[in-house]
């Protein structure tokens, strides 16, 4: 299973799509995570998904490598329909797994700068997951604190 984060202090969704059950386990596992902290739960956000779901599916796809490529223009998009004051995105990967969600998540939180971006002080939240071919699932959860 391969990990990554990233933290940035930071147009309408390509297209739309309803939550997947995979989707929809991500959230709640993070914020069950949360709420075992005290911490408020996060609102999941369809524009900030649909952003999360591109960036699964291109690293699926092989259109961009396992990374946070293009992070930054992910950004770009969300911000143009949510202000915000800080943002955050965690990626991970992995296959063979009967639970691929629940690896993912707890792999993150065994990593602090993943963990530490689980934890933020954010309020909004979006998810993506894809699986390519090879039944390898990516996952991109994307965190907003919206002023």
């Amino acid at each position: 299973m391969l990990l990554s984060c990233q933290l940035v202090f930071w147009s309408k969704p390509l297209y739309s799509q309803s939550f997947s059950a995979l989707e929809l386990s991500v959230h709640e596992q993070v914020n069950q995570y949360r709420a075992s902290l005290g911490l408020n739960s996060l609102e999941l956000n369809e524009d900030i998904s649909n952003a999360a779901r591109v960036h699964s599916q291109d690293m699926a796809g092989g259109i961009v490598p396992f990374s946070h490529d293009g992070f930054e223009q992910r950004v770009e998009v969300i911000s143009s329909t949510i202000p915000y004051r800080r943002v955050a995105e965690n990626v991970a990967y992995n296959q063979g797994y009967d639970d691929p969600v629940t690896v993912a998540v707890e792999g993150w939180i065994d990593s602090p700068g993943h963990q530490q971006n689980m934890v933020g002080d954010f309020n909004l939240t979006g998810v993506g997951v894809a699986k390519d071919d090879e039944d390898k699932y990516y996952f991109t959860q994307i965190f907003i604190l919206k002023p």
